[in-house]
C-alpha cells in the first residue's frame, strides 16, 4: 500500500523576517525535517552587513550557497567571496560574519543549517531587538543574550 503524505507542500515553513537591511526567508525548519536541516534564503542588500556580532556555533554546520550577487563571508579571519552557484561550508566552531560591502549589487544566498539547531524563533527575537532600536544601534547585550540562548557564541571583539 502506498502511503500518501498529505502534509507535504512547497516551502512548508514560509516566513520572511526583516533584520535591519538583511532579510531572512525561511523555507524549511526542523519541524518539517524532523530536526535534520533548516533552510533559509538570506537577502543581503548592497552596503549591508550582519546585524549581529561575528559568532560561531558548536551544534551545526552552516552551508552557504550563492544565488545572486556576491557576499563576503569572513571565516576565522579570512574573507571569502561567495557568488552565484558557489558553496561555502562553515564548520562547527569557526567564527564567521557576512557582509555585502564591496559590491553595488544586492546579494542573496541559501543558508543550510544541519542539523536544524536554529530556526525562525531566533531571527524573530533578533528582529525585535533591531526594531526596538528604531534605526539606532541595537542593544548588543540583548543580542548576545539571544545568541547564547540559541547556541551561537559571539566572538570576542578582538577577533572580529
Amino acid at each position: 500500500m502506498v502511503q500518501h503524505h498529505s502534509q507535504l507542500r512547497l516551502n512548508p515553513a514560509e516566513e520572511t523576517i526583516q533584520l535591519g537591511l538583511v532579510q531572512v526567508h525561511f523555507l524549511v525548519t526542523g519541524a518539517e525535517s524532523h530536526g535534520s536541516v533548516a533552510i533559509f534564503a538570506v537577502g543581503i542588500p548592497a552596503g549591508a552587513q550582519i546585524p549581529a556580532p561575528p559568532h560561531s556555533h558548536d551544534t551545526f554546520e552552516e552551508t552557504i550557497y550563492g544565488l545572486e550577487g556576491i557576499s563576503t563571508w569572513t571565516v576565522d579571519g579570512v574573507p571569502i567571496e561567495v557568488g552565484p552557484q558557489q558553496t561555502l561550508c562553515i564548520p562547527r566552531g569557526a567564527v564567521h560574519a557576512f557582509a555585502n560591502q564591496s559590491s553595488s549589487v544586492d546579494a542573496k544566498v541559501l543558508a543550510i543549517a544541519s542539523p536544524a539547531a536554529i530556526g525562525p524563533e531566533y531571527f524573530r527575537e533578533v528582529a525585535a531587538v533591531i526594531e526596538a532600536a528604531a534605526g539606532g544601534p541595537p542593544d548588543k547585550t540583548k543580542l548576545v543574550e539571544i545568541m547564547r540562548r540559541y547556541g551561537l557564541t559571539p566572538a570576542p571583539p578582538s577577533s572580529a
